[in-house]
């Protein structure tokens, strides 16, 4: 894993990337952020992502849709979060079905997500 793990974000507000991108470079990740599934797939293949971070509910296409078809059809390693405004207990059951790492309520703020991307970043490492 490099010095600085790089995070690639997917949301769909440009308000959301901004502040979570400055969030996490803050907290010393490399930060990629896509507004669509087009820039999140052409920035997935350039730079390969440490830990990637969903929005679960996008116009184009829900996030743990997302995920699912990153670790079934492309078979993607890498640690998943999905993140959403969703009640825990959906977006748990969300991440399950999905085969996502984990869930980050974007109601917990932005430590939280730096907290879990840590923490799954360091699970990564143990395997």
């Amino acid at each position: 894993m490099p010095a600085r793990p790089r995070v690639l974000v997917i949301d769909d507000s440009p308000l959301v990337l901004e502040v979570t991108r400055f969030a996490l470079e803050s907290a010393g990740f490399e930060v990629d952020v896509a507004a669509d599934v087009s820039s999140f797939e052409a920035k997935r293949s350039a730079n390969a992502p440490d830990v990637i971070v969903v929005d679960v509910q996008m116009p184009e296409a829900f996030g743990d849709d997302l995920a699912a078809t990153l670790r079934g059809a492309y078979g993607v390693q890498v640690p998943i979060l999905l993140l959403s405004t969703l009640p825990d207990a959906e977006l748990a059951s969300r991440a399950i079905a999905a085969e996502a790492w984990g869930y980050v309520s974007k109601r917990d703020g932005l430590g939280s997500l730096v907290s879990s991307i840590r923490q799954a970043l360091r699970t990564e490492v143990a395997r």
